[in-house]
C-alpha cells in the first residue's frame, strides 16, 4: 500500500481547492493519500508544522509519498532532512517556494510568518539523498511565488517541472478545485 501524505498550504485546510478531488481520483486498495489539517494554520511555524508532519507519518520507506502546496512543500523538505530514512517512493510540489513575491509578504504579519521559512536552511544534498522522484508544478501567473523559485528546485533538487498557464498559486481562491496536471504528475511520481 502506497501511503500519500498531502500538506496544504500557508491559512489553508485539509478540505480545500483540489485536495479532495485528488483524493477521491487517486485512494482505491493500493494507494491511500492522508490528508490532515495542520496546527495554526494562518501562521504557520517550521516547528510545529513538522512535529504535526512527524505525527502523521508511519513507515517511512519507499512506499511513502508526500504531496506538498506552497508552504506545505517546506514542511515537507524539513521534515525529510531531519529523518534517517534511505528511500521514499516520491515528492509532488505544488506551487513550491524558498522565496516569495514581494506581494506575498507586504503586511508584516505576513513577513513576520515568512521570515524564518524564507531564511533557514534546508540540507538539499539530504532530501536527493533520499529520493530521484521530485516533481513540481508551478503557474506561469502565480502572483506569490516568481517563477525562478523553478530553476532554484531544478538546480537545487534535480526536480523535474511542469508549468501550468493561468491558474495563479492553484489554489481556492483561483478557482482550482481540480487539475489534470496534478493527476498525471501523481501517477507518473507512483509508477516511476
Amino acid at each position: 500500500m502506497n501511503k500519500i501524505y498531502m500538506i496544504h498550504c500557508w491559512d489553508g485546510t485539509k478540505d480545500d481547492g483540489w485536495y479532495p478531488w485528488l483524493d477521491s481520483k487517486i485512494s482505491d486498495e493500493n494507494n491511500k493519500i492522508i490528508r490532515f489539517n495542520m496546527p495554526n494554520t494562518e501562521n504557520p511555524k517550521i516547528e510545529e508544522w513538522v512535529s504535526e508532519l512527524d505525527k502523521q507519518v508511519n513507515n517511512l520507506d519507499e512506499n511513502t509519498y508526500f504531496i506538498g502546496h506552497s508552504i506545505g512543500c517546506q514542511t515537507i523538505l524539513r521534515y525529510l532532512e531531519t529523518k534517517n530514512v534511505d528511500n521514499i517512493g516520491g515528492i509532488l510540489f505544488v506551487a513550491p517556494w524558498l522565496d516569495l513575491l514581494p506581494e506575498a509578504i507586504e503586511d508584516e504579519d505576513s513577513y513576520n510568518t515568512a521570515y524564518p521559512w524564507i531564511h533557514t536552511g534546508i540540507d538539499f544534498d539530504k532530501i536527493k539523498s533520499v529520493t530521484n522522484n521530485i516533481n513540481c508544478i508551478f503557474s506561469d501567473d502565480d502572483y506569490f511565488v516568481s517563477l525562478d523559485q523553478k530553476e532554484k528546485f531544478e538546480k537545487l533538487l534535480n526536480a523535474k517541472s511542469t508549468i501550468v498557464s493561468g491558474k495563479g498559486h492553484v489554489s481556492t481562491e483561483d478557482g482550482v478545485n481540480e487539475l489534470s496536471e496534478i493527476y498525471d504528475k501523481v501517477l507518473e511520481m507512483l509508477n516511476n
